[in-house]
């Protein structure tokens, strides 16, 4: 394998009263470094040129997987994985608890792979880092627990007794995409500590991410064998990918996370997916209008808005709209937009051309059709050749692609509502249900809003972060948003079979000669009631 970096590129004034930054990217990538992850990669095919999105040049150079390099990396997995899933619960967890302490003491190199790969500011890049090693610490603490064989109630008190054991799945193929590429590999975590192998496919545009990863967690003591990544076409290993696999964790598109589930279910393995997503932010009417314009900034353009959880549409209660709006357009006046390694900017590049030509589309199709333009609205070829503006649009109609669409860029809708009942019908009236936020100076008053809203997860006066960084709970879609949850228990033990071993002692469910089958029936039956009545059962 090949590895370039990109070539000098002139620092160019940031918008806004920015200062600009000296020789902001001139920082490269360690050769050597980059040369040890690709040497991880499961590839045999023809080479690609992958580009910085901050510049348009060369970053890296990859090889592409065949449908020969996924069965090669399905065999190597599952040939290692029986020794792993030997090991004690706690032996495994260890090795998450050591690669928390490796992601953090080490991150200045992931900080700069995850910037160059994707484009978005170093802020942004920094909330990935925080999430995998909160990830890490969270199943390398709780997981030997979670694991553990239970006790359950048998069929007869003292005479059954039933234990409930979690297996391991046995493959996981787990694919990511490229907006969070470390973030997103959550489920490679669980899927490890769980006793698994995996299967990992990460976007190629950000497969160095996910190799950076894996290098650690190897150091932290993983067996190289159990983690197994690929980069390729989806036409050209996609169904490979989900015919090894005995289950399949997918982040992405709510198309391509249908069409996965599809193949899944010809096999009768099981599937997670975390789709799309066109994520309300209600403001109430006792909310504070400079708070929420403030947390508003953050939670519609965060990654620029390439943000699986982000917010795209905002509802305001009429009383405090006028406010709100006021307080968010100059807030988003002050967004800093530019290329730089360091923390100079807020805003960074979109990461793909097919993003730039969404947003465009969006906002030209908006603005044709009647919508009014408060801010932003324009791409930055002057900062980059993917560069572009936040957006705040109001009078946004359904005839609008907008309206529904999800943007997946740094756009964002406001409206007016009149009251409760309305704001919950509006945040409602979508066929996805992944994010939600809130705001009222009532925390009580927001819960009970909060709890009308369809989305698996619903922030109060924040727009992601305190659902998505609370690792103990579920993290998911509904409705056309996805299947299954990250985070929480079930993030662990989704990825784990359950079996159930009941012995029997004394006396069996045959009845004794002496009694007879009609009179055991009936000893049967009153002992039952004699049960529920003494609550034992």
């Amino acid at each position: 394998m090949t590895t370039t970096t990109p070539a000098d590129t002139a620092a160019t004034p940031a918008p806004r009263g920015s200062a600009a930054v000296p020789a902001a990217l001139a920082r490269r990538l360690d050769p050597a470094l980059i040369q040890r992850l690709v040497d991880g990669l499961v590839a045999s095919g023809d080479e690609i040129q992958i580009p910085a999105p901050f510049t348009g040049e060369p970053l890296v150079t990859l090889a592409r997987s065949t449908s020969d390099d996924v069965a090669a990396a399905y065999a190597a997995a599952r040939a290692a994985r029986a020794d792993w899933a030997a090991r004690p619960a706690r032996a495994r967890a260890a090795v998450l608890v050591r690669l928390h302490d490796l992601v953090l003491r080490r991150q200045a190199e992931i900080l700069d792979i995850l910037q160059w790969e994707t484009g978005k500011a170093r802020a942004h890049a920094v909330e990935e880092v925080l999430e995998v090693a909160a990830c890490a610490l969270h199943f390398g603490r709780h997981a030997p627990k979670l694991l553990a064989p239970r006790r359950r109630p048998g069929a007869f008190p003292v005479l059954t007794r039933a234990v409930e054991a979690r297996r391991p799945k046995g493959v996981v193929c787990v694919i990511t995409p490229w907006n969070y590429p470390l973030a997103l590999s959550d489920d490679v975590l669980p899927a490890l500590v769980a006793g698994n192998a995996v299967v990992h496919k990460p976007d190629t545009q950000t497969a160095l991410s996910a190799l950076w990863l894996r290098a650690l967690a190897v150091e932290a003591g993983l067996p190289p064998a159990l983690w197994q990544v690929v980069a390729g076409d989806p036409a050209t290993v996609g169904d490979p990918l989900i015919d090894g696999a005995d289950f399949v964790a997918f982040t992405g598109s709510t198309a391509a996370g249908r069409a996965i589930a599809a193949r899944a279910g010809e096999r009768l393995i099981g599937c997670s997916l975390e789709l799309g997503g066109k994520n309300p932010m209600v403001v109430l009417a006792d909310a504070d209008p400079e708070k929420a314009a403030k947390g508003a900034v953050r939670a519609c353009f965060t990654n620029a808005g390439q943000l699986c959880i982000s917010i795209e549409r905002i509802y305001v209660d009429r009383s405090v709209y006028d406010a709100f709006v006021t307080a968010f357009v100059a807030a988003v006046g002050r967004v800093r937009l530019g290329a730089a390694l360091d923390f100079t900017h807020d805003l960074g590049s979109l990461t793909y051309q097919r993003q730039l030509d969404t947003v465009r589309a969006h906002i030209g199709d908006a603005v044709a059709k009647g919508a009014t333009l408060l801010a932003g609205g324009k791409p930055r070829p002057d900062l980059g050749p993917l560069f572009h503006e936040p957006t705040v649009l109001t009078d946004v109609t359904p005839e609008m692609d907008l309206y529904r669409a999800e943007t997946f860029g740094p756009v964002v809708s406001i409206y007016p509502v009149d009251g409760d009942e309305a704001a919950v019908a509006a945040a409602n009236d979508t066929e996805y249900g992944l994010n939600a936020s809130v705001w009222s100076r009532d925390t009580g008053h927001a819960r009970a809003v909060a709890t009308r809203i369809e989305a698996g997860t619903v922030n109060i006066n924040e727009g992601y972060a305190s659902a998505y960084g609370s690792q103990g709970a579920p993290m998911g879609g509904m409705k056309a948003s996805g299947l299954g949850r990250r985070h929480g228990d079930e993030g662990l033990l989704k990825l784990t079979e359950t079996q159930t071993v009941a012995s029997q002692h004394l006396l069996g469910f045959e009845p004794p000669a002496f009694l007879g089958t009609e009179r055991y029936a009936a000893l049967l039956s009153r002992t039952l009631l004699t049960l529920k009545r003494l609550h034992v059962r």
